[in-house]
């Protein structure tokens, strides 16, 4: 593990750059917003590239970054209205996304300097408090986040702690392109998700309530799918999201298990997610528009990555079928997501 400056804030505060790896996956971390800044893994012919999209410098990260990366929080994905009520009082969030919160607001955790609380050869677990009234939440909370590179995996351990009734909903960011950063669409690549559920929208991206089944619709991902096979289809959903831009709901099950995998044809890269959390938000880059350009020097447009956002339900707090999202003094919030990369024969 190496520790390096990779840059300050306007208010002088030191952003720091970690790296952790192995000769099968190779790891870096910025404190600023806990960002996965590089990933880089192997194809099937031993070439390494970096997988995921960023930028090129900490000003840009402060000032254009669509959450490359991140730890959002304190309340990932939308909360609707950006209100909820929690043992009867009524919360009023900061909204940045129309009338709704998202993400935990325009200075959620994914802008925030992270602290280093403890680090070794394989892993960094970096750490955050988070004060009573920060963007509208109730209580002081206290978060931590530890990466750990493990063989082929990226491992994620969440875990939080309150001193008075908050809602909690922490993932990653991370854009990812199996055939490598700036590569172009990801449209080709092969999805599966292991849901026979998603959630359906309104035209603001809150979910509707109901749990709909993915047979016989463009999100049925049950099987190896392209991205874009449907994507185009007339859907109203995805007509909503500008493409896919929802929340699965994962089968249920005990522990450590698999929510989606995602395969590059060409190359051959492989990735394996898996959860305790109980859907994963699948997420088509609508939004990128060519604006912004990676470390590699090319533009990223609509489609060049797919994010796989594993957590709670969005709008949780607000829809009371859903599962609860509500942390209590004297409980601790735990949860793990692994990345899982392999290199099977080109398609």
């Amino acid at each position: 593990m190496t520790t390096t400056l990779y840059g300050r804030t306007p208010d002088g505060t030191d952003v720091h750059r970690i790296t952790l790896g192995n000769p099968t996956l190779r790891l870096a971390v910025l404190t600023f917003g806990g960002v996965i800044e590089r990933l880089e893994a192997p194809d099937h012919a031993g070439q390494m590239a970096n997988v995921v999209l960023g930028l090129g410098s900490l000003d840009d990260y402060q000032t254009d970054s669509p959450f490359f990366g991140a730890l959002p929080g304190r309340f990932a994905n939308r909360i609707a209205g950006g209100r909820f009520v929690l043992d009867g009082v009524e919360y009023h969030l900061a909204c940045n996304d129309g009338p709704n919160s998202l993400h935990g607001g325009p200075d959620g955790f994914g802008t925030r300097i992270w602290r280093i609380e403890d680090s070794g050869e394989h892993h960094v677990t970096l750490g955050l408090t988070s004060a009573d009234g920060d963007e509208g939440y109730p209580g002081t909370l206290e978060v931590r986040v530890t990466y750990t590179v493990d063989g082929a995996d990226l491992r994620i351990d969440y875990r939080a702690w309150t001193d008075r009734p908050t809602v909690l909903n922490l993932t990653n960011h991370s854009y990812f392109n199996l055939a490598g950063e700036g590569s172009g669409s990801v449209l080709d690549h092969l999805l599966q998700v292991e849901a026979d559920a998603f959630l359906p929208v309104t035209a603001s991206s809150i979910p509707t309530g109901e749990i709909r089944p993915v047979a016989g619709t463009p999100f049925d991902f049950r099987a190896p799918t392209p991205i874009g096979r449907r994507i185009r289809e007339a859907d109203q959903q995805l007509l909503y999201g500008l493409g896919y831009d929802h929340n699965w709901v994962l089968r249920p099950g005990a522990g450590l298990r698999l929510a989606a995998r995602l395969q590059d044809p060409v190359g051959g890269r492989t990735l394996d997610v898996l959860t305790t959390q109980p859907g994963v938000q699948v997420y088509t880059a609508n939004k990128l528009t060519g604006a912004l350009t990676g470390p590699g020097g090319r533009a990223y447009r609509q489609g060049d990555a797919v994010c796989l956002e594993t957590q709670h339900f969005p709008d949780s707090p607000n829809q009371p079928a859903f599962p609860s999202t509500v942390l209590r003094p004297g409980t601790e919030f735990t949860s793990t997501t692994v990345f899982r990369f392999s290199a099977l024969p080109a398609c």
